[in-house]
């Protein structure tokens, strides 16, 4: 049976959606096509009707991902008491419910190792959101420069990274509120229970 234009692109989106989520949970490699499919109700053989490749879906995925976050890092911003909205985003972004939640959290944060091994359309796409999102944080504050900008970028994914790795839930709050504070966005973390 034929689908319509519509509904290929819904489910286009259905799939890059899924994907999005489980790479950004499992990694690029720990998730295989089918799986990708079986989460939005898709089959396995409709994979490549849509996309070239898993190396291109991850890519999308990945744009879409930092897109979303660069929407959401405008609102704060834009929404910040005190005229600085980068002070506001480090208190988003480093937070316990990034922490948590990677299928939902940031990808520059998940996806950051799987770019740098499988480089093409991933590292193009993971690039071009860090840029992105760099820029965001270099306008919303008057005081920040692209080298603070990007050093600010740094320490905000690499806390994230180590929040996550550790096996430790002190030491994960403990990371998340030292940055936190160091950003000057201290105010205070939810530790896990």
């Amino acid at each position: 049976m034929k689908v319509s234009r519509e509904q290929a692109a819904r489910n286009r989106d259905k799939v890059i959606d899924a994907a999005s989520g489980l790479f950004r949970t499992h990694g690029v490699d720990g998730v295989a096509i089918g799986e990708v499919m079986q989460a939005c109700g898709l089959t396995h053989g409709g994979f490549y009707n849509q996309f070239a490749s898993k190396d291109a879906l991850a890519a999308e995925a990945c744009t879409r991902s930092l897109a979303k976050g660069a929407e959401r890092w405008r609102a704060i911003a834009a929404d910040a008491t005190a005229g600085d909205g980068a002070i506001a985003i480090a208190a988003d972004y480093v937070s316990v419910r990034n922490r948590d939640r990677p299928d939902t959290g940031c990808a520059l944060i998940a996806l950051g190792s799987d770019a740098a091994r499988r480089g093409g359309e991933l590292a193009s796409a993971f690039r071009d959101g860090l840029e992105t999102l760099t820029a965001i944080l270099e306008t919303s504050s008057p005081a920040l420069s692209r080298d603070a900008a990007l050093a600010r970028m740094a320490q905000m994914v690499g806390a994230m990274v180590l929040a996550r790795g550790v096996a430790d839930p002190a030491l994960s709050d403990e990371i998340l509120a030292a940055t936190r504070k160091a950003l000057g966005a201290d105010d205070e973390i939810t530790p896990r229970t």
